[in-house]
């Protein structure tokens, strides 16, 4: 092999290698950005101005609604939530979403606890058979993140206040 043959092997191995760890190493808003299946839940985060918050240093716990979960409130809901004059309230139920600290299935699985959230108030998870985050189903769990970890769920929750 030639001095630059060798030199383009390197290279491009080098490169492959930044590529992999950049894919790697994505925060959770990128992570869920990069799923495509958290489109709304994105926006929503970005018009409730949390994306610096979830690019932070964490780690975070974040169980992260499908787009399929956001379709499911009642019509205008959404809507409603995404205008400004109700940004606080989209900041509640998105904070109700996320736990401080990284929480992975496997330090809940067999039992019936409850977490405090960002939002403030406690979140109620019962990992006995599945998981169930207050009335969400949890349909994939303990997708990494490098400032913590998303579980995926099936339906929006909302704090009870």
């Amino acid at each position: 092999m030639t001095i630059r043959k060798l030199t383009i092997a390197l290279a491009t191995g080098a490169s492959m290698m930044l590529g992999a760890a950049a894919a790697q190493a994505a925060d959770i808003v990128d992570t869920a950005a990069g799923a495509g299946s958290f489109n709304t839940l994105v926006a929503a985060v970005k018009a409730a101005g949390l994306v610096d918050t979830l690019k932070g240093d964490g780690p975070f716990t974040v169980f992260a609604p499908t787009d399929a979960a956001f379709d499911k409130l009642p019509a205008g809901t959404l809507e409603d939530l995404l205008k400004p004059e109700n940004k606080d309230k989209l900041v509640q139920i998105l904070t109700y979403h996320v736990v401080p600290g990284k929480v992975m299935s496997s330090d809940i699985a067999g039992k019936m606890t409850a977490a405090k959230t960002v939002e403030g108030s406690e979140v109620k998870i019962n990992a006995t058979s599945g998981v169930m985050i207050d009335n969400a189903k949890v349909t994939q769990a303990d997708i990494a993140a490098d400032n913590g970890v998303i579980h995926v769920i099936d339906a929006v929750i909302l704090p009870q206040n």
